[in-house]
């Protein structure tokens, strides 16, 4: 199985592509989620100054949850003050003052591409901050953050004095999909007793019934398709910048990691189904029948043949 990359291809791509030989464009694309950006050149004699705009269904709660901040910490003066309209952010490129060519500048490139990443990090780095504070205080919980990032699913974080609690939503609209998805969580449930890993989050899972945190909610959804997947994030877990930021990485992708893995694994089963009817179908256009021939006799005791 492999991890999914937290940045977008398509702007790398297309950013290292234009930073070499720059030329007008606009491209429109998705992401996971129903992120939609558009790549443009507003002036065609000018293909130098670009403008990345981005679109994200949960925007307004990122806003109360310091996304600004956060993208002006990341970008500072790129931020346009007013967004492109029908986007919720933009950025503004000038690709002559990109990095000379090298590992700058792909890594300069790297974090323009990880603008989707950034923005949805905002719920999690106050989670992370709330839950230094309470240890501070030595109790207490901190607001049950909610973020409806798809249709009928939502991530939920929660800070207290001891943990960060994050809550995946998950529908699975097929009833192999919700066979699959049971296989993959129960093995991160039990993947974490082996000694190898015993200092990964806690991983919890439930179906129909939602977790304790989330249950006083109004308007859960509660049918077979749900799924509550919980991670119990210890200050170890975020203690340091790095290890934050890798944490934030993982786990933002966690959901389209397993509905990925679940249509590989889809994928694969069938191409070995339909090899084994094809190996069925060789032998049984190798089997032929063969004629029976009986010796028929007339009354006199001499055989018949056919003329």
């Amino acid at each position: 199985m492999i991890l999914l990359e937290p940045h977008n291809y398509i702007i790398q791509t297309t950013l290292a592509e234009k930073a070499a030989q720059p030329s007008a464009l606009d491209v429109q694309f998705v992401d996971f989620d129903g992120v939609r950006f558009r790549l443009t050149t507003p002036d065609r004699k000018v293909p130098t100054a670009l403008v990345l705009s981005m679109s994200i269904r949960c925007w307004d709660e990122l806003e109360r949850y310091g996304v600004n901040d956060i993208l002006k910490r990341e970008y500072g003066s790129a931020i346009r003050a007013e967004p492109e309209s029908g986007y919720n952010v933009t950025l503004d490129l000038n690709l002559e003052q990109f990095p000379p060519e090298g590992e700058e500048r792909d890594a300069y490139i790297k974090s323009i591409a990880l603008i989707k990443r950034n923005a949805l990090a905002a719920p999690f780095e106050l989670g992370f901050q709330t839950q230094k504070q309470l240890e501070t205080g030595g109790s207490g919980k901190g607001e049950l953050m909610a973020l409806h990032y798809r249709d009928e699913e939502v991530i939920y974080v929660q800070a207290s004095s001891d943990r960060v609690t994050v809550i995946f939503s998950t529908m699975f609209r097929e009833e192999t999909d919700r066979v699959f998805g049971k296989v993959f969580l129960q093995e991160f449930v039990d993947a974490r007793r082996l000694p190898t890993i015993q200092s990964a989050p806690q991983v919890l899972y439930t179906t129909r019934e939602p977790p304790l945190e989330i249950r006083h909610l109004q308007g859960l959804n509660d049918s077979e398709d749900v799924g509550y997947v919980t991670f119990v994030l210890f200050p170890r877990h975020f203690a340091k910048a790095d290890v934050a930021n890798s944490t934030i990485t993982h786990i933002q992708l966690f959901r389209d990691y397993l509905h990925y893995h679940i249509k590989c694994s889809k994928a694969y089963m069938h191409s070995r189904m339909r090899y084994r009817v094809s190996e069925f179908q060789k032998v049984l256009n190798r089997a032929k029948t063969e004629a029976a021939v009986v010796d028929r006799k007339t009354v006199s005791g001499r055989s018949m043949s056919m003329r």
